[in-house]
């Protein structure tokens, strides 16, 4: 996450949608007073500057917009240019699959992902819960529920950065980040099945943002 009030915007990074490439592009261009939350290299050098902050959620690269609240006022997430990459869902679940496999760290979907195929690990039961419970819009709502997101930009389509650029006045350059050991071609690792549950847990997401199985990879 990144929070610049001397351009009004807050990034929002939301797991495996490419959230990483643009918080580099985005602290390469950061002002002095940004606040960046996360990983990346220029974050973890301003990290102390987020101890002793008392916010409503965790502190970390995905916080949600009502995690930070107590760092940001609701007034700002109403006024700031609040935006956010998504991603084909039935492309995102392998990348998510594929990630958890390099993972090193005590949760139970790594625990899934390391000792079960694909089609096994997006039938069980945590995997569909997780889905469901986490759209793309749950990481942009206040405390109140109240959603702000000026963008919803797809990763598939450069042309939805256009406004956000405009507002920024600079281009994002996005340099490729956290890739995984995959086929490129999502729609092998799918049948009849896992294809539905992805369609069934993840139906919000692909009606607002016209997202299909058909999709070209």
């Amino acid at each position: 996450m990144i929070i610049s009030r001397g351009r009004r915007y807050i990034f929002v990074h939301i797991p495996k949608t490419g959230g990483t490439a643009m918080a580099l592009a985005l602290e390469n261009r950061a002002m002095a007073d940004d606040i960046l939350i996360g990983d990346t290299p220029k974050a973890r050098r301003r990290k102390g500057r987020l101890k002793g902050l008392r916010t409503a959620g965790r502190l970390w690269k995905h916080s949600t917009l009502a995690d930070v609240e107590g760092l940001v006022t609701r007034a700002e997430l109403a006024d700031f240019m609040t935006f956010t990459l998504v991603r084909n869902p039935w492309d995102r679940a392998v990348s998510y699959y594929h990630w958890l496999q390099d993972q090193g760290f005590d949760h139970p979907a790594v625990q899934l992902a390391q000792s079960l195929s694909f089609a096994a690990f997006i039938a069980h039961e945590h995997t569909r819960t997780s889905l469901r419970d986490a759209p793309y819009t749950a990481y942009m709502r206040d405390g109140a529920g109240q959603e702000h997101c000026r963008h919803y930009l797809r990763l598939e389509y450069p042309a939805d950065l256009d406004p956000v650029e405009g507002h920024l006045g600079f281009t994002i350059d996005m340099p490729r980040a956290n890739t995984s050991d995959r086929r490129a071609d999502w729609h092998s690792y799918y049948d009849a099945t896992t294809r539905g549950i992805i369609a069934e847990c993840c139906a919000d997401d692909i009606a607002r943002f016209g997202y299909s199985f058909d999709d070209s990879a």
